[in-house]
């Protein structure tokens, strides 16, 4: 790609960090390859400076040179990187020519440059309680005795947003939620009070509540410490939100970079131009399609036909109803050195859910993480047994209750609903070939000979963008985008009625995103298949769905087609997810007032008539037009508010 346009040059405040002409290589069998080439950008004290691009662009192995903690096969083989502490004012240091080792590295490294990493649960130790894991940087970094070290974390924790920060000081990762863990993170990078924090895709795992709370701590504790904040992330949602100045990578290089408006308002680079035009948003024309950065084009065949129903008489039937699904899980007691024991009760993770999904359509279904979403997809998979209710399937005319198959005729409707995973890595075995994958349940169901396998796969990789010619590598050797591909040519390997997507673009970078949404449209249309779309954003919900149900605490809360609910969202849960997505465009930021610290998923602080009173269960009126909405009595249109009750 060209350079980039000139472009007004940053204001002319002192350096905090200087990074100047930098690239770093990698040691590889067919020699060095360079991940970074000729970068350079700089930050203030005190500012917010994003550096954005899809993953491998050599954001991260940036914000690890800085840190010093670069991996082996890598090097810094030119340029430099200069911090300035602010403790000895004029005083600079080349990390780039600094041993990671070195004392002088070591007393810079989490006191005065600290960092976020993206995965919480791989960053944090599961054998050591968060308030040692919070307070060892100040154990190294500052000559305190132990009191005046748990002194310290707490009142960081507190900082941080912990409800309950002295218990959560002696509290394990894996007892917290995504939401706390990230917290926790944030709490041990901060609890030096750094000049410089690095946030490395802070959010990108969260949901889109929880995402806001990040973001919107990051930014007050930003303010509060006066730190600066270097954020690397590829959502241009979230850029327009918290940054002040931008860098855009590409392939190693700057391809742009300006004010937060500069390059919003006047995207001049074809790279920058393109990661706008990958993101949904609300704003979305009727028919119109995400851009991503490279179109895959995919094949087609003759072998796999599109669904269509069998002739009959009468009004056409659902694909799929399922009525009053209840399932309750029970929890252990906290007991004995590993926490066994009888069970100390139920927790009601689904409660009386009913939703009806039409044959050709894509029902979204909506929420945040442990609203019961994916159990929900398990039920009608036959995964879990629910404790209660019905699934009914509609066989062509033929009315099948899906809870009570066995057997070789549950073996059968396992053929017609299929499963694309959230995870592409996770979902495809390692020590199997691409072939065998997808062809793995056309062998366990005996569909077909051997030719005729090795034809179908082939069509199935031609018809999810794949060259067939790569069926003998292994999973590895793919993209995250390739991956989720590899997924969904496994899931239309027996042709499948209903295609159940749980959350199959939140761990991809947005251009990639927006490759598998248009194939998944493409092929919905191509196929004649029928989707229950599961997600916690309602931007790639909108460009997906024909209808929509937002679940929260184990019920469905709100229901109505895509354009209702988006042009008169009646619940206040739903008006918390529409107000937590970040959306691309610096005037339109997100509103935090909305979410309330986090109580939008709470039902008792719902305001009347909505909020969980204990007295009584609310019920889903009818508002007309297939709107449904869960209450304790009819809402009035005008008496329904934005804000929540305190």
């Amino acid at each position: 790609m060209s350079e980039p346009p000139a472009r007004q040059p940053f204001s002319n405040l002192p350096e905090l960090l200087r990074v100047r002409d930098l690239c770093i290589d990698f040691a590889t069998a067919a020699g060095p390859l360079r991940a970074v080439n000729g970068l350079g950008f700089r930050v203030a004290p005190g500012a917010s400076v994003a550096l954005v691009g899809e993953s491998g662009s050599g954001k991260s192995v940036t914000a690890q040179a800085i840190m010093g903690i670069l991996p082996r096969v890598a090097k810094i083989s030119s340029g430099e990187i200069l911090f300035t502490d602010l403790s000895s004012p004029g005083e600079s240091r080349d990390l780039a020519h600094l041993p990671p080792r070195d004392p002088a590295y070591r007393a810079i490294r989490g006191r005065r440059i600290s960092m976020i990493f993206q995965e919480p649960m791989t960053s944090l130790s599961p054998l050591h309680t968060v308030g040692d894991q919070v307070s060892e940087a100040l154990a190294i970094h500052a000559d305190l005795g132990r009191k005046e070290v748990r002194r310290a974390t707490i009142e960081m924790l507190t900082l941080t947003g912990f409800p309950y920060p002295e218990r959560a000081y002696d509290t394990y990762p894996f007892e917290l939620s995504g939401g706390l863990r990230q917290r926790a993170m944030i709490a041990m990078a901060l609890v030096c009070r750094p000049s410089l924090l690095i946030a490395d895709e802070p959010s990108t795992a969260l949901d889109v509540t929880i995402q806001a709370q990040i973001l919107k701590l990051i930014q007050d504790l930003r303010k509060e410490l006066g730190m600066a904040l270097l954020l690397i992330t590829h959502d241009l949602g979230v850029v327009a939100n918290i940054a002040e100045e931008v860098v855009v990578m590409y392939r190693g290089r700057v391809v742009e970079s300006g004010t937060l408006n500069d390059l919003f308002e006047d995207p001049r680079h074809p790279y920058l131009r393109a990661l706008l035009g990958a993101v949904p948003h609300f704003d979305m024309r009727s028919g119109e399609r995400l851009k991503p950065l490279r179109e895959i084009q995919h094949g087609t065949g003759h072998l796999m036909t599109p669904r269509t129903p069998a002739q009959r008489t009468g009004p056409p039937q659902p694909l799929l109803v399922a009525r009053g699904l209840v399932k309750s899980f029970g929890m252990r007691k906290r007991r004995g050195p590993f926490r066994g024991g009888a069970n100390e009760g139920l927790i009601k993770v689904v409660d009386d859910v009913s939703l009806s999904i039409e044959r050709g359509q894509c029902l979204g279904l909506v929420g945040e993480s442990g609203c019961g979403k994916t159990t929900v997809s398990k039920i009608i998979m036959r995964a879990i047994e629910p404790d209660a209710g019905e699934v009914i399937f509609d066989d062509d005319g033929r009315r099948v209750e899906l809870l009570r198959l066995h057997g070789d005729e549950l073996r059968h409707f396992r053929r017609r609903i299929q499963y694309v995973f959230q995870d592409p890595i996770g979902s495809l075995n390692p020590r199997m070939t691409v072939f065998d994958i997808i062809a793995e349940p056309l062998v366990i169901h005996r569909v077909g000979d051997t030719a005729w396998c090795r034809e179908m796969v082939r069509e199935l990789m031609r018809r999810v963008g794949l060259d067939d010619r790569h069926l003998g590598r292994y999973p590895h050797s793919f993209s995250g985008g390739q991956r989720q591909r590899i997924g969904i040519a496994r899931a239309l390997a027996l042709q499948p009625d209903l295609l159940i997507c749980d959350e199959p673009v939140s761990a991809l970078d947005v251009s990639v995103q927006a490759q598998i949404l248009n194939l998944l449209k493409d092929l919905q249309k191509e196929l004649g298949l029928t989707y229950l779309f599961i997600s916690h954003n309602l931007a790639v919900v909108d460009y997906m769905a024909d209808h929509i149900a937002v679940m929260c605490a184990g019920r469905i809360v709100e229901q109505a087609p895509r354009e209702v609910l988006f042009r008169n969202p009646m619940h206040p849960y739903t008006r918390a997810l529409l107000a937590a997505v970040p959306y691309p465009d610096p005037s339109r930021r997100l509103d935090f007032a909305a979410l309330m610290d986090g109580r939008a998923s709470i039902p008792a602080a719902w305001p009347p008539p909505f909020n969980d009173d204990g007295e009584g269960t609310p019920e889903l009126f009818d508002l007309g037009g297939q709107h449904y909405v869960r209450a304790h009595a009819h809402p009035h249109p005008r008496a329904v508010g934005l804000g929540l009750t305190t």
